[in-house]
């Protein structure tokens, strides 16, 4: 594999920097609506790195689940590439170049690359997990280490150490993709994966075949309910970590909280009628509850400055 150099000079590379963090916004943006109005609460500097961590997840992903003619060989090559890359501080492609800009700025651990790399590897063999805690074990790469990426680039509160929050952060990666999972399950199951743990299928009655004829019962209604009160538990995980984040941050992920929690409302209102729908939550509703947290937001950053007129970001810039 042959790692291009970067331009000759620093403008040329800035240039190119900001060109492929605008790449991954625009990715964020296509993709993950409620995530992207969530981090219009961040404040500037932080937003490009939570963009570029979400279009390199999202990047992955894709090439798992809309694969080409050989999706282990592409995300092979596509996992070599990001970690030569990442040891020499450069790519060509932007959501790589974006994601090696990003871990290198706040000195990321490398191993939750590899962890979220290998989840990524076991969709294309794993169909499915005997029970929740196989479940978890799964979503240590493909959830739990994507908080932990985040952690530090919200920041956390003076006095709070990214020890202390990283359970909660856990939780709520956790939280986000359980949700995920509930609201896709027929689109998972067309793609041969079940992300419901097998034990709890069968204490309700339901079959991957059934999910397969995207059956709609009594008894997957009484699946989901159980699932969902399963994640709101863990959203109960996360919540005491809010506050010990910087302040200004707290307010992104209160909507991003609301946002994927409102999904699980989604869900009940509908139902739990998943199988052959996919429910989300209305536009008007995504920009009431930013509105809602905005003018918290913008007075949180206002009380940083205040308090620390001559310091720096809590992210480094």
């Amino acid at each position: 594999m042959t790692l291009l150099e970067p331009p000759p000079t620093q403008a040329e590379r800035q240039a190119r920097l900001d060109a492929a963090y605008r790449h991954c916004a625009a990715i964020a943006a296509r993709h993950g609506k409620s995530y992207h109005l969530a981090t219009r609460l961040l404040t500037p500097d932080r937003r490009p790195a939570v963009h570029a961590l979400y279009a390199a997840a999202r990047t992955a992903d894709d090439l798992v689940d809309a694969p080409g003619a050989d999706p282990a060989g592409d995300l092979a090559d596509w996992s070599r590439a990001v970690l030569a890359e990442l040891e020499a501080g450069w790519s060509a492609d932007p959501v790589r170049l974006a994601l090696v800009h990003t871990y290198r700025r706040y000195a990321l651990p490398v191993e939750h690359l590899v962890d979220f790399l290998a989840a990524m590897t076991s969709d294309l063999s794993v169909t499915g997990y005997a029970h929740m805690d196989a479940l978890d074990r799964y979503m240590w790469g493909s959830a739990s280490v994507i908080g932990l990426q985040v952690l530090p680039v919200l920041g956390t509160a003076p006095g709070v150490t990214r020890e202390e929050a990283a359970p909660h952060a856990i939780a709520l990666g956790e939280a986000f993709q359980l949700t995920n999972f509930l609201r896709d399950v027929g689109e998972d199951v067309d793609r041969g994966r079940v992300y419901l743990p097998a034990d709890l299928m069968a204490a309700h009655g339901v079959t991957r075949e059934q999910l397969s004829a995207k059956r709609h019962d009594a008894r997957f209604a009484a699946l989901m309910r159980e699932m969902v009160a399963i994640v709101r538990r863990r959203y109960d995980d996360a919540a005491p970590g809010t506050p010990l984040l910087a302040r200004e941050s707290r307010d992104c992920v209160r909507a991003a909280t609301a946002l994927y929690g409102g999904i699980l409302t989604e869900i009940e209102r509908a139902d739990y009628r998943v199988l052959d729908r996919r429910v989300s939550v209305s536009r008007p509703r995504r920009l009431a509850v930013f509105a809602r947290r905005l003018t918290a937001a913008q007075l949180a950053r206002v009380r940083v400055i205040m308090a620390n007129p001559n310091s720096r970001s809590s992210t480094g810039a």
